[in-house]
């Protein structure tokens, strides 16, 4: 089968496009055909070798972690499911015409393959966030990076939550932030200002939480704005404990959970900010653009 594939560590560069042996369903496992491979930070990480510290990559590697495709083999021991049936989930080898999930949810067969392809990682780091946060109805949470794919579902999810949002991005993205359902604002110089004048707390705590889905150095101006670290968390900068602020470690994906955000993008309650659609040969470009942190959505490869 045709892959992403890297034989070193090192910038985008090293991905290349090249023939690796079909993988094969073992137990408690499914093989799709590929149709859509969501791209994230962490690939990017792992293939620039910067994450050899925590855990071996061995090489030749594909990267990619989620995925949506076509079940055209089942292993053993697996039930629920039927070679000829659209999923979605999380895989280990995911830029490639095949690629094999150990847990998965259905996909409607009316659902774009990019957002179902986008939603897996995003869909469970944005649930955790507000799990861990632990948001009341009629609090006010600030969301770093609101018009992304993590901080744009986390609003989403927040805001039909009964949780009032406001929401860092860009300029050019506070349209789509206001689409959600939140107020938006720009991020950069003067935020404690901008957001203490939104919320009208002058002084003292001006939110009840914080999630920094940006990791872009706003660590600092959200503690002020939480008058604390408690009930702030990050789950985009690696220095986030030297500010004294949470960071959320991954625990095991729920198929339940996925299951229901698929329901909620099938229904059209909430999307996933879907930036880029590019051929499996530009997987290059679609790491530079995860690794800039301005991708302004899920980047998805297609095969």
């Amino acid at each position: 089968m045709r892959a992403a594939v890297y034989d070193r560590f090192g910038d985008p560069e090293v991905l290349h496009v090249g023939e690796v042996p079909d993988p094969q369903a073992g137990a408690g496992q499914v093989r799709v055909r590929v149709e859509a491979a969501g791209v994230n930070p962490f690939d990017a990480k792992v293939r620039s070798g910067a994450m050899e510290h925590a855990f071996r990559t061995p090489l030749p590697a594909v990267p990619g972690t989620e995925v949506s495709g076509v079940v055209d083999q089942v292993g053993d021991g697996v039930t629920g499911v039927a070679v000829g049936d659209r999923v979605t989930g999380w895989t280990g080898r995911g830029a490639a015409e095949l690629a094999l999930l150990r847990r998965w949810a259905p996909v409607p067969d009316d659902m774009d393959a990019a957002q179902a392809a986008a939603l897996p990682v995003v869909g469970e780091t944005a649930r955790r966030a507000l799990r861990l946060l632990d948001l009341r109805p009629g609090e006010t949470l600030l969301v770093h990076g609101a018009s992304g794919g993590v901080g744009g579902l986390a609003t989403q999810l927040a805001v039909a939550a009964g949780v009032r949002v406001i929401g860092t991005a860009s300029a050019a993205n506070q349209e789509r932030v206001a689409g959600y359902g939140a107020t938006p604002t720009r991020y950069g110089a003067g935020l404690v200002e901008r957001v203490r004048a939104l919320t009208g707390h002058g002084t003292g705590p001006a939110v009840d939480a914080v999630l920094d889905a940006a990791g872009a150095g706003v660590l600092p101006d959200s503690v002020a704005l939480r008058g604390g670290t408690d009930r702030v968390l990050s789950v985009a900068d690696p220095d986030a404990a030297a500010h004294g602020v949470a960071s959320s470690e991954r625990p095991e994906p729920s198929a339940v959970e996925l299951a229901e955000l698929v329901g909620l993008v099938a229904r059209g309650a909430v999307t996933v900010p879907v930036a880029a659609v590019l051929p499996l040969d530009q997987a290059p470009r679609a790491h530079e653009l995860v690794a800039s942190g301005r991708a302004g959505g899920k980047v998805v490869l297609v095969p």
